[in-house]
């Protein structure tokens, strides 16, 4: 039997971003969005169902844009990431406008999910050996005394731009599983590659062949109850710091192998990753998909 698998992607960061700034800056021939190429390569590598989590006052143009282009090709769902399962003693939280995090966001998809799933940023090309491995892991049994998650691990080398920083994951990778996760600034300084550790701690160097994690993450149904357990924490955590504080799912799925609750399997890729972190970057993203539909790997029109 066929096993169903869903991709889940984040696109409520994207807010007041649509309608022309860089991160849906039409890319493609024939103005594909990064998105377009992710929903692509997931329907390509088995992927059956799309969740797009979106803020509700974009889901029109949401629809008209990107909806259009891929509805009649795979199942598609929209989740809006509000902040009505936030408890009214957080009134700073559940008033906020900007979202509360990608852990929050995932949350919000509890009702919709009902299979294995992957995560994507919306804005970030992953490249499609990535969705094959990601596709691979979802289908198979995971069973043990822990849970069984799942991350796509790049090399640093192939995430970095030449502009300036970029957050990446950095991982301590032991036996073919995730240990250690550093959420960093990333950036080439004189030739090398530097993390700067958003926790403030100091500075070091990474060899180029380091293990990163891109959001690309992989989950049974059990991660809700675990987010759904320890969301009311962060608020409580975090109530004097209620306008910029995030609940995010690196920071979940790290406490869950420090709980004890389950462990992450380190999956590589050798694909590159590329995004728009800064404007020049455009160039460099519409060269590469340039490239990829010059060697067959996408048509010039994707969805004909």
């Amino acid at each position: 039997m066929k096993k169903d698998i869903t991709l889940v992607i984040l696109a409520a960061g994207m807010g007041s971003r649509f309608g022309g700034l860089k991160q849906i800056e039409p890319m493609g021939p024939n103005d594909e969005f990064i998105i377009d190429y992710s929903v692509y390569d997931a329907i390509k590598a088995g992927f059956n169902k799309i969740v797009f989590i979106i803020k509700k006052e974009n889901y029109n143009i949401f629809k008209e844009t990107i909806g259009k282009r891929v509805e009649p090709h795979i199942h598609v769902e929209y989740v809006f990431q509000e902040n009505d399962n936030v408890s009214d003693i957080y009134s700073d939280f559940k008033y906020r406008s900007k979202p509360l995090g990608t852990a929050h966001a995932i949350l919000c998809c509890k009702e919709v999910v009902k299979e294995p799933f992957a995560i994507i940023n919306a804005d970030d090309f992953y490249g499609r050996d990535a969705y094959i491995k990601a596709a691979e892991f979802l289908k198979e049994e995971h069973f043990g005394d822990k849970e069984n998650y799942g991350m796509i691990g790049y090399i640093v080398k192939n995430t970095i731009t030449e502009v300036g920083s970029v957050k990446r994951g950095i991982c301590e990778v032991e036996n073919g599983y995730l240990k250690k996760l550093t959420e960093s600034k990333v950036e080439k300084v004189d030739g090398k590659i530097i993390a700067q550790p958003l926790s403030g701690e100091p500075s070091f160097e990474v060899a180029e062949d380091t293990t990163v994690s891109m959001n690309l993450l992989l989950f049974n149904l059990s991660i809700f109850d675990y987010i759904e357990k320890k969301f009311p924490l962060f608020l409580e955590k975090n109530k004097n710091n209620s306008e910029s504080s995030e609940f995010l799912i690196p920071d979940v799925l790290f406490e869950s192998i420090e709980d004890g609750v389950s462990t992450v399997k380190v999956i590589p890729t050798t694909a590159s990753w590329h995004g728009v972190t800064y404007k020049e970057d455009v160039e460099d993203v519409k060269n590469a998909i340039s490239e990829l539909i010059s060697a067959g790997e996408y048509s010039k029109n994707l969805w004909d």
